[in-house]
This record gives C-alpha cells, structure tokens and sequence, in this order.
C-alpha cells in the first residue's frame, strides 16, 4: 500500500516505538498525526517530521474523534498504529494472607482501560473513517497495526494485568481483521520483546538492568531497537498481503517466570 500523501495516526507516538513509528511513516511520505498525552515531546517530534500534534487520552472517545478529524483535514486516512499503553507489576497474592493485600483491582481496570480498551476504541472509529477513503488497488482503504508484546505469550510474575491486556490484543486481531475485510483495512499486531527504549531510565544503573535483561536474547545477544520496531510495524502497513497476523520481534527471547 503506498502510503505517500496519506495521514496516519500513532498512539503513544510521542516517545519509545511510537516515535520510531512516526518518524519511518513520516519518511515514506505519510503525514502523521501524534495522538500522545506529552505535549512537549509529541509537538516537538510533529514539527521535527512534518506533521501535527494532538492530545490524547485513549480512555477518552472525544479525543480520539479529535485525531481521526485531524487526520482527515491532513490527508487520506489510511493508517493506524496503536502504540499508547501502559505496565504495572504486582503480585495476584500479598505475603500477609490479607485482602487487602491481594493486587489492585484498579491498577488493573486502568491496564485493560488503557491498553485493550483503548486500542479498540480507536479500532473501531478510525476504521469508520477509513471506510468511507477512496480505496486504492484491490480495494485497499487502509491498514491498522497494534503494539502488543511477547507479555502477551510469555508473561511474567506480577504480569498479570499486562499480559491480559495484551493478550486480549492479540485475541481480537483475527476476529477484527475478518470483520474490516469488507470495507478493505488489514489489521496486524507487532509483539515487541525487550526493546531499548527510556522506560528502562538512563545511567549507570539503568545500562546494568539492561545487561541483566538482554541475557535471554538468544541472537543478537542485546535489547531490541525502535527502529527494528517501526521497520516491522510500516512493513505491515505497506504489504498489502501481511494480515490478521501477530507477528513478535524479540531477537528469539522466551521470558521466564521471573
């Protein structure tokens, strides 16, 4: 699919994969909307790459409506990538035997708001926009990838929140992309394993937590890229036959209980 004078949208594309993302969209001449809650960072990035930024809280329909109009004003809507998410580590069971203790139901409502929820509210509006694109080859409109993650398959101790949510996002992506097949939109999932990006901090501390990660890499020995990320990611977007498909890129990690 050649996305050149199209609009994208990214979630989460003010940092991490999803400015990687942004920026190789960008780069094949897509004009990109970053949907993020940091303001400074995502209206930096749209001006570094040619395009705009709007505030976003996946968890609210009205913002996502405001990205998709934004988009439209830009150019065709065509792409959508679903980067915004958020982790929380916490164990299903306190020591002291206590309710109280047990881990936080809300903690968890927020993952699965934020993470599943979201990614499906804007699922489901940017591909009512797509729907009405003047369609391409073949009847392409356009192509949707979410960001999962290897949690999603291998979840670790006190990964129980993430790991649903992103199980549910690998759940969904057959059923959906069978569904959006009749308005022509392919839908995908990238499964990230350990990818280098400032969640880990920075210094000294944060080099040897990185070491310690990577040991379970089996080749190359070492923490993912963004831009191994993105690559796969606009891979999805432009090949018009990758569909309802999950796809990891982990350097061939299983991650172990803990």
């Amino acid at each position: 699919m050649d996305i050149n004078g199209a609009s994208a949208i990214v979630t989460g594309g003010a940092s991490g994969i999803g400015a990687a993302t942004a920026r190789l969209l960008a780069a094949k001449g897509a004009k990109v909307v970053i949907a993020d809650l940091q303001a400074d960072k995502g209206e930096a990035l749209a001006k570094e790459i040619g395009g705009a930024f709007c505030k976003v809280d996946v968890t609210k329909t009205e913002d996502i409506m405001n990205a998709i109009e934004m988009a439209k004003d830009m150019g065709p809507l065509r792409v959508l990538v679903n980067s915004a998410g958020i982790g929380w580590a916490q164990r299903t069971v306190g020591k002291d035997g206590s309710y109280d203790s047990a881990a936080n139901l809300d903690a968890y409502k927020k993952v699965i708001a934020i993470n599943l929820v979201g990614t499906f509210d804007c699922i489901r509006l940017a591909a009512t926009a797509m729907s009405t694109t003047e369609p391409l080859n073949d009847g392409e409109r356009g192509a949707i990838v979410n960001i999962a993650s290897v949690a999603a398959f291998d979840g670790q101790i006190g990964q129980a929140a993430y790991s649903s949510s992103k199980g549910g996002v690998v759940g969904m992506t057959l059923p959906i992309a069978r569904d959006l097949a009749a308005i022509g939109v392919r839908v995908n999932t990238v499964a990230p394993g350990l990818i280098n990006t400032p969640i880990y901090g920075e210094g000294e501390g944060s080099e040897q937590f990185k070491e310690k990660l990577q040991t379970g890499v089996l080749f190359p020995n070492r923490l993912g890229y963004g831009t191994e990320l993105a690559s796969m990611v606009v891979e999805c977007v432009t090949n018009s036959y990758m569909n309802a498909e999950t796809i990891r890129v982990d350097g061939g990690i299983r991650m172990p209980p803990k």
